[in-house]
């Protein structure tokens, strides 16, 4: 190799050495490619809770269900039509029987449920509670935040397990919500329950959901994201009691004749059930600091998909119609399209776990770097390379040295 060739190598690659030293850190990951803006309705302005900050987020539970989900913007299949517009900061619609993700936008992304979360409550307990079985609600169970969503469940009433479950999912019952996590919570009651609900959620794979209450109502770490919405609604929509349970129409709590009540109707608050041919049912919510949230499902034509949206402003479009919206959307697709799947219960139990923390500092941009004692980056590679060079250009250099000094002899 001609030596003056050499050392321009050396020149060039020494120009582009960082130098690795400690404390330094080199960057050797590509920018992450721009997220696509997901299609948004304007909605007025309202005046509206400050949102609790969401733990750090954890990579491993950006990717659940496919790389395509990690994404706070839009991903649809290619050549489909772009969704409707809505006022929901993430959604996603999935096919209940396949699995299959049709489209979504942000669907790892934190939000807080308000009452959807109760699906994970019906998820959780359906199973352990005797729909037949007479249970007396007590005070405590009654101890809800003023003003919320109730029944109407009376203290020392006499109450069928599956009239606190059609409260629950007809009324948004809060007081039947704790009432049925005391009851399938064992000796430790309604924080038992509440236990219970985060193992469903990590055996279904719902590794962003974090629950602090059995309602949905504001806590501090409590979250949820739209791909997990779908995972747990996927498990309930699979109970055939959960899915007669919330087609019901209207039913009648029964009187208290001990304690001289009278028995009244309630109706389904789900509007999907009523206006959206096909509807299967779903459910509602609303807090102050998860505005409104909403899960839907409906079949046609043999196929039965489901939406979930959080974050979202009942202007243009209520939640249930912005629910309708993207359905209708799902509908539109081919059958064999997908940019993810839900995954099966169980699949992620060795996932690492997340660790929801109020006011978390929010996460930072991961770069990988290299310092001293961590394991090499790129810059360092550069350097031991520019090093091996220079080895090879000394020695050609003493090489010649002595070729010259043999000739002037």
């Amino acid at each position: 190799m001609d030596f003056r060739a050499l050392a321009t190598v050396v020149a060039v690659l020494a120009a582009g050495v960082v130098p690795v030293t400690a404390g330094a850190s080199v960057n050797t990951q590509r920018a992450a490619p721009v997220a696509t803006p997901c299609p948004k309705a304007k909605a007025p302005k309202v005046l509206r809770s400050p949102r609790p900050t969401p733990p750090p987020s954890v990579p491993e539970h950006r990717v659940v269900g496919g790389d395509a989900l990690a994404t706070p913007g839009l991903v649809v299949p290619p050549q489909a039509p772009t969704p409707p517009k809505v006022t929901a900061t993430s959604w996603v619609v999935a096919d209940l029987d396949t699995g299959e993700v049709l489209g979504s936008c942000g669907p790892h992304e934190y939000a807080t449920p308000a009452s959807v979360q109760k699906l994970l409550l019906a998820a959780t307990m359906l199973p352990r509670l005797d729909p037949a079985e007479v249970v007396t609600v007590t005070r405590e169970d009654l101890d809800i935040a003023p003003g919320s969503s109730a029944v109407g469940l009376l203290p020392d009433g006499r109450y069928r397990v599956k009239t606190l479950w059609l409260g629950l999912l007809l009324q948004s019952g809060n007081e039947a919500a704790n009432a049925l996590a005391r009851l399938g919570g064992g000796p430790d009651g309604v924080a038992g329950g509440v236990r219970a609900m985060n193992e469903q959620a990590r055996r279904l794979g719902a590794l962003q959901t974090h629950a602090v209450t059995p309602s949905g109502l504001d806590a501090p770490g409590q979250f949820t994201s739209a791909y997990d919405l779908a995972l747990i609604a996927r498990a309930c929509f699979a109970d055939p009691t959960f899915r007669s349970y919330v087609r019901t129409e209207r039913t009648r709590i029964p009187a208290q004749k001990a304690l001289g009540a009278k028995g009244f109707e309630i109706q389904n608050n789900n509007q999907l059930i009523y206006r959206y041919p096909g509807a299967l049912g779903g459910k509602t919510g609303f807090t102050d600091y998860a505005r409104h949230t909403y899960v839907g499902a409906a079949e046609r034509d043999g196929r039965r998909l489901v939406v979930t949206l959080l974050g979202a402003e009942p202007q243009p479009l209520r939640s249930w119609e912005q629910g309708a919206a993207l359905l209708d959307w799902g509908f539109g697709l081919p059958r064999d399209v997908s940019v993810g799947r839900l995954v099966e219960p169980g699949e992620w139990d060795d996932a690492p776990s997340p660790t929801p923390q109020l006011d978390a500092a929010p996460p930072v941009n991961v770069t990988t770097s290299a310092t001293v004692g961590d394991t090499p980056g790129a810059g360092m590679y550069v350097a031991l390379a520019v090093g091996a060079v220079a080895i090879t250009l000394a020695v050609l250099v003493a090489r010649r040295g002595r070729c010259g000094q043999r000739r002037r002899r």
